[in-house]
């Protein structure tokens, strides 16, 4: 963190992540932060800083190390932060950073805090026992699918998915082996019952136990739900659903080809990989309790994917932009979808649907948790061909400027084109007049989207 970055954190102010102290003789009220920090996003504390200005400390090796020291002894579990030192001079800052727990619940001398708005306030009783209750919480596809039995799988699917899983993981099992070693092996049964998992997963009819396992699929007319042109609904087990909801998209989105020196190149209206994977995701890790199903809308200017279900706690729409650990709803039917790469079970989904859609030059997907469902939309550009002849040279260079990196900043605007503020300034604010692109964001951290 440099100087520049850290007079922004000064600027913003304490948040439900950021907390400010006057010194390390504060640092017992630090603590309380940092515990409820665990227990929550996570976040950082400075030492140094004080209602919102800086005032600094002088800092030495030992200071750290005794940080370091007291949060490792009177924090329970265990964590280790990261202590950095910003700032220049004699008087610096200390940053106290820690993530989320993963290990929940913390506490500080026996005492659990929680973060609420800007204060570190301690955990009621009633809190500490329902976060116990669901860490112990048996997933709903490891319970056992009363009424469902060997009957009910598809024999050669699970071959396929064996044979798949050894192409893709080097998953070594013989496909001729008996059904019920093979799901033993893969734990889809419990006490020689079958799992909500593997009929889910193998079942000839999923839908006779779970009504709500489909994927409905609808191509609109317009950019409004409210006429389709097509629609389909994908029964059987989930792997054939993923498929087929793939493979309907594909009938509803163009297919374009250029050539490329003396070879002919295609290329979908969207990236494909990518929506692939928002399906996957979505039929993963939906919530099977929910009576509503798998959705993927598409529209005119856009392809929406819905997963019935909340966002799991400790997941925020943020941290699905950025590094965050995997966290499954349905664990079993997760583990068999990594086998065959369906899935990484690594928490780099969303940031490879990201990845992939802005190297095709579309604008980043919005990912929305409406409480009730996950949203995941791919959207198109609003700017047309004849739209872009009336920009200058300099305005057509920020707009691939936006396509290969999401966003520009005034800053960067300046730099690529080598012109002043007022003409970068003057030149985006015609672009946003013209309906071409936007801003976000409040003082320094405004930057300008393709609509």
């Amino acid at each position: 963190m440099d100087q520049k970055q850290l007079n922004e954190v000064i600027e913003n102010g304490e948040t439900e992540e950021v907390e400010f102290k006057k010194s390390t003789a504060q640092l017992e009220k630090g603590l309380r932060a940092i515990c409820a920090f665990l227990n929550y996003r996570g976040g950082a504390v400075y030492f140094g800083i004080d209602k919102g200005k800086f005032v600094g400390q002088q800092v030495s090796d030992q200071t750290v190390k005794s940080i370091s020291q007291k949060i490792r002894q009177r924090i329970k579990p265990e964590v280790t932060p990261e202590i950095t030192v910003p700032g220049a001079g004699k008087e610096k800052v200390i940053k106290v950073t820690v993530k989320e727990g993963l290990n929940k619940i913390y506490y500080l001398d026996g005492v659990a805090y929680k973060r609420v708005g800007t204060e570190n306030i301690v955990m009621p009783p009633e809190e500490i026992e329902r976060i116990i209750l669901e860490r112990r919480k048996i997933t709903l596809d490891s319970e056992i699918c009363e009424g469902a039995s060997l009957k009910d799988i598809d024999k050669e699917k699970v071959k396929w998915f064996l044979r798949k899983a050894k192409y893709e993981r080097n998953f070594d099992v013989d496909p001729e082996i008996p059904i019920k070693e093979v799901l033993e092996k893969l734990e889809l049964m419990k006490n020689e019952k079958l799992t909500n998992a593997s009929v889910l997963l193998f079942g000839k009819k999923p839908q006779r136990f779970f009504l709500q396992a489909e994927t409905r699929c609808a191509r609109f007319k317009g950019t409004e739900p409210l006429e389709f042109i097509d629609m389909k609904v994908f029964k059987g087990n989930v792997i054939s659903q993923r498929d087929d909801a793939v493979e309907f998209v594909k009938e509803h989105i163009k297919l374009h080809a250029k050539i490329v020196g003396t070879e002919r190149v295609e290329t979908w209206e969207y990236p494909i990989e990518a929506i692939r994977e928002g399906i996957s995701n979505a039929i993963c890790h939906r919530d099977y309790e929910i009576h509503s199903n798998v959705q993927v809308r598409i529209f005119d200017d856009r392809i929406e994917v819905w997963n019935p279900g909340t966002l799991l706690k400790g997941l925020t729409i943020e941290k699905l932009k950025g590094k965050h650990e995997s966290i499954l709803r349905n664990p079993m039917i997760g583990k068999c979808f990594f086998l065959i790469k369906f899935i990484e079970q690594w928490g780099t989904g969303t940031n490879r649907i990201i990845r992939e859609t802005l190297n095709y030059g579309l604008p980043e997907p919005i990912f929305e948790d409406t409480k009730t469902s996950f949203v995941l939309t791919f959207r198109k550009y609003r700017i047309s061909d004849e739209l872009l002849k009336t920009l200058n040279e300099r305005q057509q260079k920020s707009i691939e400027h936006i396509k290969e990196k999401g966003a520009i900043t005034t800053a960067e605007y300046q730099s690529i084109n080598d012109i002043g503020k007022v003409y970068s300034v003057k030149e985006l604010n015609e672009m946003v007049a013209a309906g071409i692109i936007y801003r976000t964001g409040k003082g320094r951290s405004v930057k300008y989207v393709l609509k």
